[in-house]
């Protein structure tokens, strides 16, 4: 790996790419979603998987919820692309794949990746020396979110057309932002052009969790507070909608757990799905 860790991913995108690789390595077949690519980057140590983090039983729900949300919002672009959509934007993008998984696809869009100038600049290195390279329809846009940047603005100069409509997604961003700090992103995207879609994870209020996992999401809270990336927003489903009609969104839903679960594990004999009432999505048109 990279020997400049201020550049490196942060944990939480490192975790996550993780997480990917386990459920192909650890669950069983059909995968949910096929995603080695971050392992490829991040070129662990060959003990990875006997970190704490990634203990395959412990971790189950919380890849499951991972690979399910991932998937979700790639069936989102796929189905968006197919009507004639042809911007894509990644808000806190670290070490997503899906321009290296599906480039079938993403060779149709305009994608751009926005996130923190040295992670991003990390990942430019990983991808050229694995000889992924860095396609002309993929656009990295480096913002600086801790000094205020303004991505709208920064996306525009790396050649997004704010007259056409746009996919945007965030995932395992809004507990990190203040409730201001979201509704704030949420009227930055409600102002794209109308057409748009933005597919945003929100997590929910702990005690709302199922029992089972709750532990998991309580010890993520006291490591994220410990390491100076405190958890500051929790949402309840009617919360983040009417926030998102607030913002000026024309259409707000919510796809929950259990919708998730129907739609990618109910075939599964294995017991794999994603937990009920932790993280889930906000899918909203304006």
């Amino acid at each position: 790996m990279n020997d400049t860790p201020d550049a490196a991913p942060d944990s939480t995108a490192a975790r996550v790419a993780l997480w990917r690789a386990l459920h192909v390595e650890a669950d069983a077949t059909p995968h949910v979603l096929e995603d080695e690519i971050g392992l490829k980057l991040l070129a662990p140590d060959k003990d990875w998987r006997s970190r704490g983090d990634m203990d395959p039983q412990f971790t189950r729900p919380f890849r499951a919820s991972i690979v399910a949300r991932a998937r979700f919002i790639e069936d989102l672009v796929v189905e968006q692309a197919g009507h004639g959509l042809r911007q894509y934007v990644i808000l806190g993008a670290g070490l997503d794949s899906f321009a290296q998984r599906r480039p079938e696809i993403a060779s149709r869009l305009r994608v751009f990746e926005v996130d923190q100038p040295g992670p991003q600049a990390w990942k430019r290195q990983r991808l050229i020396e694995l000889g992924f390279g860095i396609p002309d329809w993929l656009r990295f846009v480096p913002v600086d979110f801790e000094a205020g940047e303004a991505w709208r603005d920064e996306l525009v100069t790396a050649g997004f057309d704010d007259s056409t409509p746009a996919i945007v997604v965030s995932t395992g961003v809004s507990m990190y932002l203040s409730k201001e700090a979201n509704a704030a992103a949420l009227r930055q995207v409600a102002a794209f052009a109308p057409g748009s879609t933005l597919a945003m994870t929100f997590l929910l209020p702990l005690e709302m969790a199922d029992p089972e996992i709750r532990p998991g999401l309580e010890m993520a809270e006291k490591g994220a507070r410990a390491s100076g990336t405190p958890f500051l927003s929790f949402f309840t489903p009617s919360e983040i909608q009417a926030m998102a009609r607030e913002a000026g969104f024309r259409e707000a839903r919510h796809v929950s757990a259990a919708d998730l679960t129907q739609r990618y594990f109910v075939d599964r004999t294995d017991g794999l799905r994603p937990p009920n009432n932790a993280e889930e999505l906000l899918v909203a048109s304006t």
